[in-house]
């Protein structure tokens, strides 16, 4: 029998507060909305503040889809002219304003965003694709552009009817009131059970002139995106071609919301958006995604975007642990990102991690039931600056109590290297604690 070792255990995370319980689909009225739940422990110090976007206007309005007393639609209406890029979930019970998006794309050109939380409007047959159609007509008599070039998104409750009218019927005062500065409002109105809203902001230069890139998101449970995010839209006055964009977004997403997981599960509404409104300042044309100018640009939208994939998992539904994950030595970067998935999403892993507790032979576990190659004998594991397994044992200048109290920081990086090759890959993921069980055994966002 092993010898153990005594650990340091941190504090219980505080229960998160109660929400309020599902209404049945035939309930006409919205849910009063209780207090928030409390912000994660793992939240950025400063919220990003993102300042204004030529071409860009937005607002937030309150249509009681689920709760009253909340914000629940954001609108977002762009310039003429602005084209779009967009990836999405690869779930084949995908939503219907997912199906919407993809259509839409082939026009290239947008002029509005509608988002609504609360609702997810998935698995709801046909009246859902109406209820996307009536969203994008309304929205396009506002602006007087075509429905196609209005996009839609939804999150929420899966399989319950959208209440469409109660949308369309805010949108006119929602437009009327849009302005540059609404970012921090755009965001909150898109959170479920989100404890933050999620901003990032940057500057890059494309050709000389100097050009910005503001980025929302939303997302805390069922996180384990397969294209992109759970749901986040990123903006800039760049101007760049429909083209360009959706193949810097396919390249983006690999080693930013792709390379993140807090439960494993893929959601049905997941969407990225990139909107370019030209309306900033004037630089030669860009016509294809390799050219060198575009190189600030690219390097800047790929930074943003990992800000705010990491901003998701910091927002893990009672996630008490942020926990970056690094393999090296496989034999090709898919398999080192299907060992790095396959640590990051073990039960037993993360709630090691939660509990303070340094059982770093789960870890062994999950590199093994992987299905990568790996060589035993040549595997080594460090978290943080602990070796903790070198050359297929353990290393001999372990220290459990010494691991244990690192296990007590916020953040973790776990290092492994696998032995068979020169590969590597990364991911983000978060801890599995109580608050996790209470929120979803308990709540519909």
């Amino acid at each position: 029998m092993l010898k153990q070792v005594a650990v340091l255990k941190k504090p219980s995370p505080p229960k998160p507060k109660s929400r309020p319980a599902a209404l049945p689909a035939s309930d006409k009225q919205a849910v009063p909305e209780t207090a928030g739940p409390v912000v994660s422990p793992l939240a950025p110090k400063i919220i990003a503040k993102l300042p204004p976007l030529s071409g860009v206007r937005l607002a937030a309005g309150e249509a009681g889809v689920r709760y009253q007393g909340r914000t629940d639609v954001l609108l977002a209406v762009m310039a003429p002219g602005t084209q779009v890029g967009g990836v999405f979930t690869i779930s084949k019970t995908a939503a219907a304003p997912v199906e919407w998006c993809r259509a839409a794309l082939a026009q290239k050109s947008a002029r509005m965003l509608v988002v609504n939380s609360g609702n997810a409007n998935a698995f709801t047959g046909k009246a859902g694709v109406d209820g996307v159609r009536m969203t994008a007509e309304s929205a396009a008599a506002l602006s007087g552009c075509r429905p196609q070039e209005v996009f839609i998104a939804s999150t929420g409750v899966i399989g319950e009817p959208l209440p469409v009218q109660r949308i369309t019927r805010v949108l006119p005062d929602i437009y009327e009131n849009t302005g540059a500065g609404a970012w921090n409002d755009a965001a909150r109105a898109i959170m479920t059970t989100d404890t933050f809203p999620k901003l990032a902001t940057a500057s890059a230069q494309i050709d000389g002139a100097r050009v910005t890139i503001n980025g929302i998101a939303k997302g805390s449970g069922m996180i384990a995106p397969d294209m992109a995010t759970m749901l986040s839209f990123v903006f800039t006055d760049a101007k760049i071609p429909s083209e360009i964009l959706q193949q810097l977004l396919v390249q983006g997403v690999r080693d930013s919301f792709n390379a993140t997981t807090v439960d494993s599960d893929t959601s049905t509404s997941d969407t990225l958006l990139l909107f370019a409104t030209g309306k900033g300042a004037l630089h030669d044309p860009v016509l294809r995604s390799a050219d060198k100018r575009l190189d600030d640009f690219r390097n800047k939208l790929f930074a943003l975007m990992t800000d705010l994939a990491v901003q998701v998992v910091r927002d893990g539904e009672g996630a008490t642990h942020l926990v970056r994950i690094n393999v090296n030595g496989a034999e090709s970067q898919p398999a080192a990102r299907k060992i790095a998935l396959s640590i990051a999403n073990s039960p037993l892993v993360k709630t090691a991690i939660a509990g303070g507790d340094a059982n770093w032979g789960r870890i062994v576990m999950a590199i093994g039931k992987s299905g990568e190659a790996a060589n035993r004998d040549k595997l080594s594991i460090k978290i943080g600056n602990h070796k903790v397994a070198t050359n297929g044992q353990r290393d001999p200048g372990y220290s459990e109590a010494l691991l244990s109290k690192y296990m007590l920081r916020p953040e973790i990086e776990i290092d492994v290297d696998v032995g068979v090759g020169k590969f590597s890959s990364g991911v983000w993921t978060c801890d599995l604690t109580h608050g996790y069980i209470a929120i979803n055994g308990d709540y519909r966002s």
